[in-house]
């Protein structure tokens, strides 16, 4: 699919930073091994549904580093609240930060995740209409949340009973590591994942990447705008493809005219388009 959106701001990635942020209604802590093992809830300001208020978990990118923080996407998630959805930014231990890395990367973002269990005893959201959202190397993140159920019981990723997703859509993401690090030229990928050559890493692919835990039984959507780096592009349609031979139901949306940081541009045109793909999953 093609659409025509245009960017309202040439540096979005500097507007995300510099506009001011309100703070979250609360900042709430899942995990004791890290002091980054939190995530900010953000909740609509009009009474909730009986059932709670649908909700988004959002991985941040970041090439996987430390020096990137879930602050930069906070205006995009008071813009997605102020649409009614409950918002979950998390933070998770990256590279640079103790531990960081393979596996507490991985095992941070699915605690992050499951967390929203206890969040419901005492907010309103509803976990059974819950979306994971991720921009970049977030979007790699976000899928594996949808695919870490296909992990074999006893692998050192699996988890015992993952929070069930409605769907997951990606922004420019890395959603293939062996596609991203062979073409892409992402040798972040061998220091994600403690890996001195590609085909250590290789190794790690059947737990890591999502284009290995095919088929997620979800809704996906990837969006990819049409100035992205062109490996990104060709690596999304790529997944894209091996989505949908395993039977998963994938949505391509190339906006023509944004880059990578246009599809979190709070004040640009990525947010309706992004609230319409979250709205149609939850209506599933």
């Amino acid at each position: 699919m093609t659409c025509t959106l245009n960017a309202r701001h040439p540096h979005p990635h500097i507007l995300a930073a510099s506009l001011p942020m309100n703070l979250p209604n609360a900042r709430i802590r899942y995990g004791e091994s890290s002091p980054v093992q939190y995530a900010d809830l953000r909740l609509p300001s009009v009474p909730a549904p009986a059932t709670g208020f649908p909700t988004i978990i959002f991985v941040h990118g970041g090439g996987w580093l430390a020096d990137w923080t879930n602050d930069y996407a906070a205006p995009l998630m008071e813009a997605l609240t102020e649409q009614g959805f409950a918002t979950w930014n998390i933070e998770f231990r990256r590279i640079g930060n103790r531990n960081g890395g393979y596996p507490e990367i991985f095992r941070d973002v699915g605690l992050a995740a499951d967390h929203l269990r206890e969040v419901a005893k005492t907010h309103p959201i509803n976990t059974d209409q819950v979306v994971a959202l991720g921009h970049s190397t977030g979007g790699h993140l976000a899928l594996w949340l949808a695919g870490r159920r296909n992990i074999p019981s006893g692998g050192i990723l699996s988890s015992p009973d993952p929070l069930t997703l409605k769907g997951v859509v990606s922004l420019g993401g890395v959603n293939d590591l062996r596609h991203s690090l062979e073409m892409g030229g992402r040798f972040d990928i061998l220091e994600l994942l403690g890996a001195s050559t590609p085909s250590d890493a290789a190794e790690l692919f059947a737990e890591t990447s999502p284009a290995c835990l095919l088929p997620f039984g979800v809704p996906q959507v990837l969006i990819v705008g049409s100035l992205e780096d062109g490996w990104r592009r060709e690596m999304t349609k790529a997944y894209a493809q091996t989505a949908s031979k395993a039977n998963d139901h994938v949505r391509l949306v190339e906006p023509d005219g944004l880059d990578h940081f246009d599809v979190v541009d709070v004040v640009g045109p990525a947010v309706s388009l992004i609230t319409g793909e979250i709205m149609a999953m939850l209506l599933k």
